[in-house]
């Protein structure tokens, strides 16, 4: 602590670019969803369908703060959709996105899950170190294509990736 007069300075230094603190990675409950659709926007991601979808949805946790999002879709017993990742602005580089998408993608092969699918605007360079490859909309599954996201809360323009988890 510096004083300088009446002025009291505490000096903090925040955790080097990787560290991810105290947050801790949990399924979302439903108490958390105003904190995500928060994140979502802030994020400029769409949140429609989220809240009916929580139960696959993972947030990380900072002593009751919500500053992580991400979220998997059943679309059928052997797809899903990886979507709403989000992470406070504060957050961001920290290897918790990467925490948060790694546990997203070991739940989907818990459930069985054989391929993921993802639509993104903005992280198409992201998703590749997961093992997510761009493919086209019409090699999508149907159950994929009848998603929200598909059929229009994510724009035309997006990216689709996928990442096949077992044969």
């Amino acid at each position: 602590m510096l004083r300088f007069g009446l002025l009291q300075l505490t000096m903090t230094t925040l955790p080097e670019a990787g560290v991810s603190e105290n947050a801790v990675i949990r399924p979302a409950t439903r108490a958390d969803f105003p904190r995500i659709e928060a994140l979502l926007a802030a994020s400029h991601l769409p949140s429609i369908g989220a809240s009916d979808l929580l139960d696959g949805f993972f947030v990380a946790d900072n002593n009751g703060e919500i500053v992580g999002v991400v979220g998997l879709e059943n679309c059928a017993r052997e797809y899903a959709l990886l979507r709403s990742t989000a992470i406070a602005s504060e957050w961001r580089s920290r290897s918790l996105g990467r925490r948060l998408v790694e546990r997203a993608i070991e739940d989907a092969k818990r459930r069985g899950i054989v391929s993921l699918y993802l639509l993104t605007t903005t992280a198409e360079r992201y998703f590749p170190r997961f093992g997510f490859v761009t493919t086209r909309r019409e090699l999508v599954p149907a159950e994929v294509q009848a998603t929200a996201e598909f059929r229009g809360a994510c724009p035309a323009s997006a990216t689709v990736m996928s990442l096949t988890l077992a044969s």
